[in-house]
């Protein structure tokens, strides 16, 4: 009997860890089922792009995974319950238990609210295509006329308010954020951050707390109205609140406890990878949410689970933060490399060379995930007929 592996999410971790694990796998042990909300591969790091009114390559999950094995179950997760190991996801025809023998949580994230009024009613954001797309046709719709304000002050806000102003220029842009817009940034990283928000025309409000959001704009803590025909919420991110709700070993934050393998502390059938995971890095500190930690986290998810169910030699990919990358519309970035305690270095490269460097990342990330399997999968490695060789073995 097929031992069947499903993959919650195919975004870039959960598209690059069932590739890798079609790849490494034998089709005759394994089964291994994606399920995921969108028939498209969405390139996240692009959806302030897509928003500006930009067009996105086309990347259906059904063609990038033919040939590979991958089943792919276009639905939403609705529930999930660890214990009886089944999911239950939910499309037009309505719900459908799956069963599974190991699960790879990769569900990602959204934007976060802070439990702030109004936010859900009358805010837009960038965390998903289809709440980018509606914030394009807002935009479209004002036809350049009018003040849009963006709520937050670290990487998406600053992607968002450029890439819109630079899209936009007739377009009023302005951004408040409770702390000091890229403070984290080293000294010539936040020099070249605030001329190109000058030279956008963009209206900075630091230390400036949004309490709630409505139709007209937003008020601070202080009671001040930011008038705004568009209101961006860019203020971090949220996971999913079905691993909680399920029963799954989770942080305050709703993020999945796992041990160095990825594997859930709770329910060892369980492997999380990507923003749903909370795991510590090699500096001591919390992987933050971000693309930076998919790859290495799928990585040690998936050579985990592989390792568990065929013996072969386990890999623990090293869990490192090198710094951020962030861009100022087309032709402007920043590349920000941070130290071993995860503090901003004081040099960085800025300007047209990080935009180049950036978008060829981002490229590079897009395709390996339309070739998840690199061409066809070897599958090569059968189940083991013991678990002697288990993860939990290793760990032990």
């Amino acid at each position: 009997m097929q031992h069947r592996i499903t993959v919650l999410g195919a975004g870039y971790a959960g598209s690059f860890g069932s590739g890798y694990l079609a790849r490494h796998l034998h089709s005759d042990d394994f089964a291994i089922t994606v399920v995921n909300a969108e028939p498209d591969f969405v390139e996240r790091l692009r959806n302030h792009q897509l928003a500006a009114g930009q067009t996105l390559k086309h990347r259906p999950l059904a063609k990038m995974f033919a040939g590979t094995g991958i089943r792919l179950r276009v639905a939403r997760v609705t529930a999930l319950d660890p214990d009886n190991r089944t999911v239950t996801v939910t499309d037009a025809h309505g719900p459908e238990l799956l069963e599974y023998d190991t699960l790879l949580y990769a569900l990602g994230s959204t934007a976060a609210d802070h439990g702030v009024p109004g936010v859900g009613e009358h805010a837009h954001h960038v965390a998903s295509r289809p709440a980018a797309l509606r914030l394009r046709s807002r935009l479209e719709a004002l036809g350049g006329d009018g003040t849009l304000l963006v709520v937050g002050g670290n990487l998406t806000a600053i992607e968002a308010a450029t890439e819109l102003a630079e899209a936009h220029p007739t377009l009023r842009v302005v951004l408040a954020t409770r702390g000091e817009l890229g403070g984290w940034l080293g000294p010539k990283a936040r020099a070249h951050l605030m001329r190109a928000f000058d030279r956008f025309g963009i209206d900075v409000h630091e230390h400036t707390a949004i309490e709630r959001v409505t139709e007209q704009g937003a008020f601070t803590s202080a009671g001040r109205l930011f008038a705004a025909d568009a209101t961006v919420w860019t203020a971090g991110f949220a996971v999913h609140p079905i691993a909680a709700a399920s029963g799954l070993a989770v942080q305050e934050n709703g993020q999945i406890t796992v041990d160095e393998h990825m594997r859930s502390v709770s329910h060892p059938e369980v492997y999380a990878a990507g923003d749903a995971v909370f795991t510590i890095a090699e500096n001591g500190r919390p992987l933050p949410m971000s693309c930076a930690s998919a790859g290495p986290t799928t990585k040690r998810a998936v050579s985990s689970i592989i390792h568990e169910h065929t013996g072969r030699k386990l890999e623990i990919p090293a869990l490192s933060y090198v710094g951020n990358h962030i861009s100022l519309g087309r032709k402007d970035a920043i590349f920000q490399l941070v130290d071993g305690s995860a503090q901003s270095k004081p040099g960085a490269m800025c300007g047209r060379m990080a935009a180049r460097l950036k978008n060829d990342i981002l490229k590079g990330a897009a395709i390996g995930s339309a070739h998840p399997t690199f061409g066809m999968p070897s599958r090569r490695l059968h189940r083991a007929a013991s678990a002697a060789t288990s993860t939990r073995a290793v760990a032990a």
